[in-house]
């Protein structure tokens, strides 16, 4: 093979079905995890990424990106569950730095910080961590508007108090303008299993017909090898 640029690359027959098998265990290794992450909140789909010379650099071609479509959002009724009907993602504090997610299953600690399941701060729209001045008796006196407001309710004054803003920011990082946050939800994958299972049996043929040909051509080849042997 010979690429504008001057750039010549060989290949022998017998490795080509080779590297076609590796490229469609690495597609059915996606499609793979994006079963497996079919029932968990807020996990967005992978979709391969194929490059137009995958036959000749094998599974170096293929890379992923994130399909951020909305997954399905499911009521829970518990009022720190919270699931972003746009695309966008809510920032966490992490010892790694900001990482994003759409997983809004949240709880607040004895010292009213707002954490997710994992412990890690929840960042509010001006990029610090969300601590309420009030830890209630109950969470239900948590009220987080659809535009991310959170107010937590004073016994005291029997009024609603501001807290501070949920920080909904794209995959650049750049905040969402009117985000959708609806309270007592959360957001399962947007994974479709049956798409899954239909995008992978062309995979499975392909597959099998590169292994097929493998087996010929080592067959073939064996057979020259012992001829060779007898003369």
């Amino acid at each position: 093979m010979r690429l504008n640029g001057g750039i010549e690359y060989f290949q022998d027959g017998i490795r080509t079905p080779l590297y076609a098998m590796q490229v469609q265990q690495q597609l059915l290794s996606i499609h793979n995890g994006n079963i497996v992450g079919f029932d968990k909140v807020g996990y967005q789909r992978q979709e391969a990424v194929i490059s137009s010379f995958k036959e000749f650099i094998g599974v170096h071609g293929i890379s992923t990106s994130t399909d951020d479509k909305v997954g399905r959002i499911t009521m829970t009724k518990n009022p720190l569950d919270l699931a972003i009907a746009v695309k966008g993602y809510f920032q966490i504090q992490t010892d790694n730095g900001i990482k994003l997610t759409r997983d809004g299953r949240f709880k607040i600690d004895k010292e009213g910080n707002l954490l997710s399941l994992e412990d890690h701060k929840v960042l509010s729209e001006a990029g610090v961590p969300i601590k309420l001045h009030i830890v209630p008796d109950d969470i239900a006196k948590i009220k987080i508007s659809d535009d991310g407001k959170i107010s937590v309710f004073n016994d005291k004054t029997r009024k609603l108090e501001g807290v501070a803003t949920l920080g909904i920011v794209d995959s650049h990082g750049l905040l969402v303008e009117e985000p959708i946050i609806k309270q007592g939800y959360c957001e399962f994958s947007n994974v479709a299993m049956a798409n899954e299972f239909m995008e992978m049996m062309p995979i499975i043929r392909n597959f099998e017909a590169n292994r097929q040909m493998f087996l010929i051509q080592n067959q073939n080849l064996q057979k020259l090898i012992s001829q060779l042997g007898q003369q």
